[in-house]
């Protein structure tokens, strides 16, 4: 399992994700991964609080601890 942060640009402002540290097992899992739900699966982005898997941007930092399991590690949520 590998860490990688998630960062987007598009939906800013208040009550909006800046961006999540996740565990996945590489880029494009970890891409898919949004910060309310595990894998949307390129659905359509039905929240507002987060960019279209398309538009986030993907930055490996380490592998993950043994055992680790796949998700969010750490969100930067904007509240108001």
């Amino acid at each position: 399992m590998k860490l990688y942060l998630l960062t987007q640009t598009v939906k800013t402002g208040s009550d909006t994700y800046g961006g999540i540290v996740v565990a996945a097992e590489n880029r494009k899992k970890a891409k898919m991964i949004h910060p309310d739900i595990l894998d949307w699966n390129g659905q359509k982005d039905i929240f507002d609080s987060w960019c279209s898997s398309e538009q986030v941007e993907v930055t490996y930092l380490g592998r993950a601890r043994e055992h680790a399991k796949a998700g969010v590690i750490l969100t930067s949520y904007n509240a108001e």
